[in-house]
């Protein structure tokens, strides 16, 4: 099944009927907080959400309820609790391509001079798992949790090649109903990429999400059918894409073979 936002349906485009809506808000609560947020109140979160108060009012407190949120009384708004954190470090403490991964991403990092991140998808982003810097790249750190939106980035864009075309297109209907006018330009981007990627075997973008950021990204798919991506980037004035594509991608590449073989015997 494919969840995003608002869309209890599969591929096709049908209802999903094992889905229960009273959950998903609650979660779409919790999906509102952002690194650095502090504490929201419900008018915040409404906004967010798209939830009308009066269930976020019910939701929050059952949410505190359980400690997944806390209240301040002074403020009157909601921060994440200990029970988010403690979900959060199950997932990644027993995450299997992590603990393999994480020692040669070091590596290539320190000898490329790059950054190296470990992503996973997040309804129509990739959010870091793992990630990797030198310690000169004080720009492009990027912490555990932390999004990147996927139609414009070289992972998010990496993470759609490894799809089959109807989950491609699944996502291409949704990117185009959030981008509207901006969705063609994107779109040419997405399929440089599939190019990029049949070509080279690694997608780029140069300069695509942020203006001053150069990167290239190559999938992996395990065998149960997860989908993760190992990128690399940093600032564009110190990283060409010359150097990226001709000297990072086959070590980059290299790296993602060696961790995929390391898991089919781990």
């Amino acid at each position: 099944m494919n969840t995003l936002t608002g869309m209890p349906r599969d591929i096709n485009g049908e209802v999903d009927r094992k889905f229960v809506e009273a959950l998903a808000r609650g979660l779409d609560i919790l999906r509102a907080f952002n690194p650095g947020d502090g504490f929201l109140g419900n008018q915040e979160i409404a906004q967010r959400t798209g939830l009308p108060k009066s269930s976020i009012s019910r939701l929050t407190y059952t949410l505190t309820s359980l400690g997944y949120l806390t209240y301040s009384t002074r403020l009157e708004k909601y921060q994440l609790g200990a029970g988010v954190l403690a979900l959060g470090y199950a997932f990644v403490s027993n995450l299997a391509i992590r603990q393999v991964a994480n020692p040669q991403m070091k590596e290539l990092s320190v000898e490329t001079g790059t950054s190296i991140g470990l992503a996973d998808r997040d309804r129509l982003d990739m959010i870091y798992v793992d990630h990797c810097a030198p310690k000169d790249i004080v720009t492009f750190k990027k912490d555990i949790g932390d999004k990147i939106p996927m139609a414009t980035t070289a992972a998010g864009r990496a993470y759609l090649v490894a799809l089959s075309e109807e989950e491609r297109d699944f996502f291409l209907r949704h990117f185009k109903e959030k981008l509207g006018d901006k969705f063609d330009a994107v779109k040419a981007g997405i399929d440089q990429a599939l190019e990029s990627y049949k070509e080279f075997g690694y997608c780029h973008s140069w300069g695509d999400w942020e203006r001053d950021t150069n990167a290239i990204a190559v999938p992996l798919k395990l065998t149960q059918g997860q989908i993760y991506v190992f990128n690399a980037g940093g600032p564009a004035f110190r990283l060409s894409k010359e150097f990226l594509g001709g000297e990072v991608a086959p070590q980059l590449k290299s790296m993602v073979r060696n961790i995929e073989a390391t898991l089919i015997r781990f």
